[in-house]
């Protein structure tokens, strides 16, 4: 079983003449107790092509401690990560690997470096003697072992590193301000901030394996900048698979997002990226966001109904509708997280990844991508907003109903993909764009508000039935019900006067200036 640890650190240069001050001075700081010194024995793993190390991911066996075990670390902010932690065992362990899987795509993780350290640990804690903060001059010995050519066994062979490091790292539930007075006492003796992020990012540069981060730099074409924004949610799909395995918030969310975005990108500038090739990833993105969609659609619409009965007077609550709503609920929801899970475990999803790297390896460039981004960016764009206003001029003239309500939906799926067109052309055309996907995103918001009302509608009216066939009130649903009417009614009217800023001429105008 695997637990999870947050993890916030400062890491400071030292030598072996390092002397530390005195702590005590440091603000909220009444002790320092020394708990001895331990030999630490870690193996970090990886990828012969260092594919964790490139994205800041660390995976270590490690021994010696009160924490033996392997470990993943996630980066989190400067500063600070997330430690999954599995017990000790020989090969990698399952939950760890399958937070890996969006990353390793099969692929095996081999011995990388192994770090060995004296560990002097102190303890710095307040006047009540509770642990603010552990303090460890660590003596590390890094031996690569990995040779710098991995394809080739003859390489270079293993190289040796030393060094000594002040650690610093934040108890639990304790104030990070004591982290800054700590700092502050350390930067007065003389001791500054290490720049490197980790032991292992060190150990790696220092035994000449440090990955290469190069970055595509642009040309100003229009094939540039929008592979440059696909490649963004390509890598928010990869780095968020291990978000939504560990259930972490709004991780389903961001993940269907990036497949939208992506979707839309394919097909806003398909005179750029072609369609062929694009078409079918695209589907299969369609359906990736599909399997994740269930949970996060439940959760959405039961967070909008406990909302509206919370809103609710005591005399109009009638019969166990609580109850009721957490039953419903439950038989909805279930086996929808179990869903998305088998979705990433699937093959059809590692192959979706590899064709998504296969179109930044090798993209489909049609004529137009080697032609200025400022020419054929802002004609994507005011085509998209041109769809959008085919939808909500046809839709406002309907009567209100179940037709409308369709049409507003199809309006909100276009206004969806025209603000997600103006937000990649951002980077290109400034301002401009930044100014009309807001006004545009302010109309999607509203035709999302106006479909949550209508799916609660459809909801509360199946809560009704089974109220009845309990032969429980259905008082209170029908109360609600006539609630998310008005919700929606509000919405419609509203929608010409939102409509009309994102439509303003001057808006469209200054995206060709």
């Amino acid at each position: 079983m695997a637990e999870t640890k947050r993890e916030i650190e400062r890491k400071y240069e030292a030598t072996a003449e390092t002397r530390l001050p005195d702590l005590t001075r440091a603000a909220g700081v009444a002790s320092v107790t020394g708990e001895g010194v331990t030999e630490l024995d870690a193996v970090y793993y990886d990828t012969p092509d260092l594919r964790l190390a490139a994205d800041s991911l660390t995976l270590r066996r490690r021994t010696g401690g009160k924490d033996a075990g392997w470990h993943l670390k996630f980066p989190v902010a400067v500063g600070v990560r997330d430690e999954i932690r599995a017990p000790l065992s020989d090969t990698l362990p399952r939950p760890l690997a399958g937070l890996l899987r969006s990353r390793l795509r099969g692929a095996d993780v081999v011995p990388v470096v192994r770090l060995r350290s004296a560990r002097d640990v102190r303890h710095l804690r307040d006047e009540d003697g509770t642990v603010l903060a552990e303090l460890s001059v660590d003596t590390v010995h890094a031996d690569r072992l990995l040779p710098e050519d991995a394809e080739d066994a003859e390489g270079s062979g293993a190289t040796a590193t030393a060094w000594t490091e002040i650690e610093v790292e934040l108890a639990d539930d304790a104030d990070p301000a004591v982290l800054d007075a700590v700092e502050k006492r350390l930067r007065k003796a003389g001791i500054h901030p290490s720049d490197a992020p980790s032991k292992l990012a060190r150990a790696l540069d220092e035994t000449g394996l440090a990955p290469e981060r190069a970055e595509p730099r642009g040309d100003g074409s229009a094939g540039a900048a929008v592979l440059a924004y696909i490649r963004e949610q390509i890598e928010a799909l990869v780095r968020l698979d291990p978000a939504v395995r560990r259930d972490l918030p709004d991780a389903v969310h961001r993940m269907r997002v990036a497949c939208r975005r992506l979707r839309s990108a394919f097909k806003t500038y398909r005179t750029v990226l072609d369609r062929e090739v694009t078409d079918p990833i695209g589907a299969e993105l369609k359906w990736l966001a599909g399997e994740l969609g269930h949970a996060r659609d439940q959760e959405v619409l039961d967070a909008r109904l406990r909302a509206a009965l919370d809103d609710l007077p005591r005399e109009q609550l009638h019969g166990p509708v609580r109850g009721r709503l957490r039953a419903w609920d439950r038989a909805r929801s279930a086996g929808s997280r179990r869903r998305a899970l088998d979705a990433l475990d699937s093959s059809r999803h590692l192959a979706l990844l590899d064709a998504l790297d296969r179109l930044l390896a090798d993209p489909p460039l049609k004529p137009a991508a080697r032609k200025k981004a400022a020419k054929v960016l802002p004609k994507a764009v005011l085509r998209d907003h041109a769809r959008l206003a085919d939808r909500i001029a046809p839709a406002l003239a309907l009567d209100p109903g179940h037709e409308r309500d369709l049409a507003l939906h199809e309006a909100r799926k276009a206004a969806k993909r025209a603000r997600y067109a103006a937000e990649a052309a951002a980077p290109t055309l400034g301002k401009p764009a930044e100014r009309l996907a807001k006004k545009v995103k302010a109309v999607q918001t509203l035709l999302g508000d106006h479909q949550d009302a209508v799916v609660a509608r459809a909801a509360l009216r199946d809560l009704a039935a089974q109220a009845e066939a309990a032969g429980e009130p259905s008082f209170t649903w029908g109360v609600l019900h006539a609630k998310q009417e008005e919700a929606a009614a509000a919405g419609e009217r509203e929608l010409p006067e939102v409509w009309e800023r994102a439509a303003a001429p001057e808006l469209r105008a200054a995206l060709s200036r």
